[in-house]
């Protein structure tokens, strides 16, 4: 059994449309997600705005804790937690030029309110993390927006939010690309700086997904190292993709088996999920998969990570030691595809 409790987002099991072609699977009831989430062992769901109150902008905001309450109610008859709700920046026409960072006032306004609805759900549901994945935070057009601006609006959002949300975490989960192609927060060292230049830097955080690092042509296991320095890693998405491609949130090790040993060690090194956090999982599964087995990416990817912590557990530190004082890395590289490989 798994050190960490698990969580996924109801968009994990999801009818399989694409770009380039429609939906291949029915539509799953989320009262439905819940059962299963909790028979597989899922501990804490993650939520945008919308998976909560769906046509959000339908509503009023005292219409919005109501649905937020029957949600609350159908976790608790499936004893799952809520771990962050995340405002959904990217599907309005309010947020075609982004939301945080868009040109339009009007429109980053709308881009606050949003916000503020996303922490009045969290606090009917139970959660104290609010997530931002800055979908469209960036530009297509590199001279339509300036860098700077982009950065302060980000900052006087993220300030914004910390005053109407005292008990509220902010935590960034940063993508270099896709849907835009230049984003003005792409990996975790730019999440620290910005947390940083915050009014209150210690309830800013990170997101890390493992995904978002290769996409940049980074090291999942090192960014989560960086931000684990720094004791701002608030959340994990783990997952795998096939080289800089498009996001392809693929189970956890599909791809490279030693990247997720050494993002779970890492995690296993720094005694993560001691305060709570969750291992998030953010894996899609694949438009082939039929209806009937479609949670076989989540099941799969907690298999993995409960098998990389059989191993290391297993991990000969003395003999790691002994490697790095000979500086014999090739012995020690050895070592851990042998292990991997047994």
């Amino acid at each position: 059994m798994s050190r960490f409790k698990f969580s996924v987002g109801p968009w994990n099991v999801h009818e399989g449309a694409d770009a380039f072609g429609p939906e291949v699977r029915d539509t799953i009831a989320l009262e439905e997600k819940f059962r299963k989430f909790a028979e597989i062992g899922i501990s804490a769901i993650q939520f945008h705005d919308d998976d909560v109150v769906p046509n959000i902008d339908d509503y009023t905001p005292e219409q919005i804790l109501e649905k937020a309450k029957e949600v609350r109610a159908l976790l608790d008859k499936y004893n799952l937690a809520a771990e962050f709700v995340a405002p959904r920046l990217w599907m309005s026409p309010n947020t075609t030029d982004g939301g945080f960072t868009s040109n339009s006032a009007e429109d980053r306004a709308y881009a606050m309110k949003r916000a503020y609805y996303s922490i009045d759900i969290a606090r009917v549901i139970g959660c104290n993390k609010i997530v931002l994945w800055l979908a469209r935070e960036g530009t297509l057009c590199a001279e339509s927006k300036n860098e700077t601006d982009s950065v302060r609006y980000l900052i006087d959002a993220i300030n914004a939010m910390l005053d109407y949300g005292p008990e509220m975490s902010i935590l960034i989960e940063p993508k270099p690309n896709e849907p835009i192609d230049r984003s003005c927060c792409p990996t975790i060292g730019h999440v620290m700086a910005i947390s940083a230049a915050t009014k209150d830097p210690a309830r800013v955080g990170a997101v890390m997904e493992s995904a978002h690092a290769i996409l940049a042509g980074l090291d999942p296991a090192i960014e989560m190292g960086f931000a684990l320095s720094f004791g701002k890693l608030g959340s994990v998405h783990l997952n795998d993709q096939n080289g800089l491609r498009y996001d392809q949130d693929k189970s956890f090790g599909a791809e490279n088996l030693r990247s997720a040993f050494n993002q779970i060690k890492v995690l296993c090194d720094n005694n993560y999920g001691a305060n709570g956090e969750y291992v998030g999982l953010d894996v899609k599964v694949m438009r082939t998969q039929k209806s009937d087995d479609c949670y076989r990416h989540i099941i799969n990817s907690m298999k993995i990570v409960e098998r990389m912590e059989e191993k290391i557990d297993r991990f000969d530190e003395a003999y790691r030691q002994k490697c790095i004082a000979e500086r014999n890395y090739e012995a020690l590289e050895a070592y851990v595809l042998d292990l991997l490989l047994g």
